[in-house]
């Protein structure tokens, strides 16, 4: 369990007074039904705090090891997930999650990438929005005053550090520009999902009566890509689609 309230208590700053006197009281009340094995009265308390509108890595961090003791396999990999959306590089999330994933039926081994894209999203989720952001202004920076100088300085050594310096800027900025447009689009649009219900047959439409597509179970982790009504199409890692009803799942 994690005892740290560091994001709880910046927020808390912000907030009227009345929750800065609750929720600290209600995470430490979490902690004890924790410590004593009560883990659906720790589970309440801590959500009671995301209720509030606080929310931080580590709180869900402990809502995962609440559901976790009680065996409840899709609101525990939700936990996770939520949790490392907030801190994508904590290693116990990271390790919690994939022991909680061994317990889930489906086997999906998904779509091969090529290795330039993979890199991308492995550095997608280990560096931040902002610092992403900062890197790509900085090689903006560096590019247009390279340019600039190199038609001022008479110098051949300095002219040709700006050349250098310019062709390196802007061949970063390709591989920035893209992490950096998948990262906003990934803050503002929640794709992912977790299935929640037992079994789900998806269909190839988004009609009951449709044709069965395939069978997810409890804790598969998903791509939400349309809505139509009820129903959501959702997109396997191996590239599968098909329908559920959102009832059968929740964003992360």
């Amino acid at each position: 369990m994690r005892r740290t309230l560091i994001h709880i208590l910046l927020a808390l700053t912000c907030s009227c007074g009345v929750i800065a006197q609750t929720a600290p009281d209600e995470f430490e009340r979490g902690n004890a039904f924790y410590r004593d094995g009560k883990y659906d009265q720790a589970a309440l308390s801590y959500e009671s705090i995301l209720k509030q509108g606080l929310a931080s890595s580590s709180l869900y961090f402990n809502i995962g090891n609440c559901y976790y003791r009680m065996g409840k396999v899709a609101p525990t990999i939700l936990a996770y997930e939520r949790a490392l959306r907030l801190q994508p590089n904590d290693a116990d999330t990271k390790h919690n999650l994939d022991l909680v994933n061994l317990k889930t039926p489906d086997r999906i081994e998904p779509l091969p990438e090529l290795f330039f894209i993979e890199w991308l999203r492995s550095f997608s989720a280990v560096v931040p929005l902002h610092t992403t952001a900062r890197l790509f202004a900085a090689c903006w920076l560096l590019l247009f005053a390279g340019l600039s100088l190199f038609y001022l300085l008479p110098n051949l050594a300095v002219l040709r550090f700006l050349r250098g310096l310019a062709i390196a800027s802007a061949i970063a900025l390709i591989p920035l520009a893209i992490v950096l447009v998948s990262q906003v689009i990934d803050s503002r649009n929640r794709t992912d999902a977790v299935i929640i219900a037992a079994v789900v047959t998806a269909k190839t439409s988004p009609d009951a009566q449709s044709l069965d597509a395939f069978v997810a179970h409890e804790g598969l982790k998903v791509k939400l890509s349309d809505a139509v009504g009820e129903w959501m199409k959702i997109v396997l890692p191996d590239g599968k689609v098909g329908w559920i009803r959102s009832q059968d799942c929740e964003r992360i």
